[in-house]
Order: C-alpha cells, then structure tokens, then sequence
C-alpha cells in the first residue's frame, strides 16, 4: 500500500499527553490507515472504510 500521499491527522479521541496517540489516513480511496503517531514508519494497520465506521458508531455508543 502506497502511504506517500497519505494525510495523517490524529484521532480525536487520542490521548494527548504521554504521546500515547493514534493517527488515521481516510483519504486514500478504498481503506483506512491506522498508526502508532510515535512510531510513524513502524506498521499500518489498513481497515475497509465500511468497517472503520461500524467501529467509530460503535465506539461512539460505548
């Protein structure tokens, strides 16, 4: 997967002290990318965009 392009933003529920962060890429066309903020060349996870948001609803409601 092709992450140059790629527009990391931090997920709004992150927390902001102790660089405990996660950051999210949703314009890449087809997934949604996952980090580590503190270990930004370390692994992506890639998530369906449907499945991403059943997980952000469900977070949302619990």
């Amino acid at each position: 997967m092709d992450l140059s392009n790629a527009r990391w933003r931090k997920a709004t529920r992150s927390g902001t002290s102790g660089g405990e962060c996660v950051e999210v890429a949703d314009d890449l066309g087809g997934v949604v990318a996952v980090r580590d903020s503190k270990d930004p060349s370390g692994p992506v996870l890639a998530i369906d965009p449907t499945a991403w948001r059943a997980f952000l609803e469900h977070a949302k409601r619990h």
